[in-house]
């Protein structure tokens, strides 16, 4: 079921959904169990599922010289998808990348995930390597999320790569793409962002998931500003609980948001880490009964691959 008949079905009733990331290579699809049961009893109608691009390595060859290799650490979103929905029969929702893909594979992967069943698709750029200054993209790939969205929107419409048309052959795909409401850190001016972030639902995008955010206020503002720009799609918030007093410089450096005074306070009052996840969870619950109030459609949560932040704080909403 698309995520868009999930958010008309529980006619205004805040849902509660997740992502998590796919296993480290080597380990077992029981990592990410362990991460999906706990959370189940809150009965997400989807999951998200995380996608990476490759990484770069440089190793040393007998000659003294080295040698770039290209290497994935976790296996393929569109397997662990299939397992999720085979094992807890929720909608699995893949996030597409424009990094690390050609046009054909992505065109490949979206064949494979309308075999499968699953209604709903992440589309994103995607984040730079470790080892390069910025985004570079991938040769025969898309530079921008709003390309690749085209690339989707034009397979619902029967239109594929290498001008290959059939009426009867059209996907139908949900479309989703992030929104930043406190700005994409490259975009010059708050302004330019709505500019791109209207291309993309004109383009198509039927839902919209957000970068984290500590302040309410910020996600009302810029839900204000999507109706006044007249996009009207659901806009659902991202959240993620602080756990630990390095994220007051890790969380900002990374994802290039804010972290409320108030909410800085009392981190640094806390004497360990454990009275920083509490203060964390607190935090959380109080954002979260103040958006269900402002009546979003979903709380949708980062967990990172702990689940016991996230069950608690749902514990206290749902």
């Amino acid at each position: 079921m698309k995520i868009t008949e999930h958010i008309q079905n529980a006619k205004g009733k805040t849902l509660f959904s997740f992502e998590l990331l796919p296993p480290i290579k080597g380990q077992s699809l029981q990592g990410i169990y362990n991460a999906i049961d706990p959370l189940m009893e809150f009965k997400p109608p989807f999951i998200d599922v995380t996608s990476s691009r490759e990484d770069l390595v440089y190793k040393e060859q007998p000659n003294g010289l080295l040698e770039k290799v290209t290497y994935r650490k976790r296996p393929g979103t569109v397997a662990v998808c299939a397992a999720i929905m085979n094992k807890y029969k929720v909608d699995a929702v893949p996030h597409l990348l424009c990094g690390g893909f050609t046009k054909e594979e992505t065109e490949y992967a979206l064949i494979d995930l309308q075999f499968l069943g699953i209604d709903n698709v992440l589309v994103l750029r995607g984040d730079a390597r470790k080892t390069d200054p910025g985004f570079i993209p991938t040769p025969g790939g898309h530079c921008y999320a709003t390309e690749l969205l085209e690339q989707v929107a034009n397979m619902n419409n029967g239109v594929y790569l290498h001008e290959y048309q059939d009426s009867s052959m059209k996907s139908d795909f949900c479309i989703g793409v992030a929104a930043y409401p406190e700005k994409h850190f490259e975009a010059p001016n708050l302004k330019t962002d709505f500019k791109y972030l209207k291309q993309k639902v004109d383009g198509g995008a039927q839902f919209m998931v957000t970068q984290m955010f500590f302040d309410n206020s910020k996600y009302k503002a810029f839900v204000n500003q999507c109706r006044e720009n007249g996009i009207n799609i659901p806009i659902i918030p991202g959240l993620k609980p602080l756990t630990t007093a390095k994220q007051l410089i890790n969380l900002p450096k990374i994802f290039h948001i804010d972290i409320p005074e108030d909410l800085c306070d009392a981190v640094h009052a806390c004497k360990n880490d454990k009275e920083v996840k509490e203060v964390g969870i607190e935090w959380m619950i109080n954002q979260c009964k103040e958006l269900v109030d402002f009546g979003v459609p979903v709380l949708h949560f980062y967990t990172m691959g702990n689940a016991e932040p996230t069950k608690r704080i749902a514990q206290a909403i749902f």
